[in-house]
């Protein structure tokens, strides 16, 4: 992936009609995906080494960063989210890489300022369900 600006990454939550609308970009963020894995190891593994189970962990992802709102419908339509604990289609578009699209939960959401800057956020969603990433081509 080239060399891409904090700034690019957009944050897009659908509105209820199976639209999205950018509700911000992030200016810092982590993406991590997860495989848990199984434990199969048993008396007959050879030395004793640990032996996984291919393919048989929950697979899941955490997306956290700081940023600004687009705007006050924005602000407010994470804030629905978060204070009903729905569960919302996200998309993550990450330019030079792809679009992160599926179900996730609002799992923190925190609110900081600075006299000299803007109200910004650190928002952290989890996912839920299956996942789906389309590559930039």
């Amino acid at each position: 992936m080239a060399a891409q600006a904090g700034k690019d990454l957009l944050v897009k939550v659908d509105d209820g009609t199976g639209n999205f609308i950018t509700v911000a970009g992030l200016r810092t963020r982590q993406m991590t995906f997860n495989a848990d894995a199984l434990d199969v190891t048993d008396q007959d593994s050879v030395g004793r080494w640990r032996e996984l189970l291919a393919g048989a962990g929950a697979r899941h992802a955490t997306i956290s960063g700081t940023g600004i709102f687009k705007d006050g419908v924005s602000d407010a339509l994470v804030q629905q989210c978060f204070f009903s604990g729905m569960v919302k289609a996200f998309q993550f578009v990450v330019p030079g890489f792809g679009t992160i699209q599926g179900s996730f939960v609002i799992t923190a959401l925190v609110y900081k300022a600075d006299h000299a800057q803007g109200v910004m956020f650190d928002l952290t969603v989890e996912s839920t369900g299956a996942l789906a990433f389309s590559p930039i081509h």
